[in-house]
């Protein structure tokens, strides 16, 4: 029953997504657009701080000390 739940759903939307014209380059700009905000801007802008200590501890007392900082 279940498989036949995921076949049913999976071809409604493989149907759907075939018979696109316009939506396929839709989906194509907001895919373009996600990968330069997840993976572009963090690249140049979000510094991973993280990175500079070695053991996990040190990694969850850095987040706790900013976490709980008063400034």
């Amino acid at each position: 029953m279940a498989k036949s739940l995921v076949k049913r759903i999976w071809l409604f939307y493989y149907e759907g997504f075939k018979g696109m014209t316009l939506g396929k380059t839709l989906w194509l700009i907001i895919l373009i657009k996600l990968f330069i905000m997840f993976f572009v801007l963090k690249l140049f802008f979000f510094k991973s701080e993280l990175g500079v200590y070695n053991t996990t501890e040190e990694k969850s007392n850095h987040v706790i000390n900013q976490l709980t900082s008063p400034d």
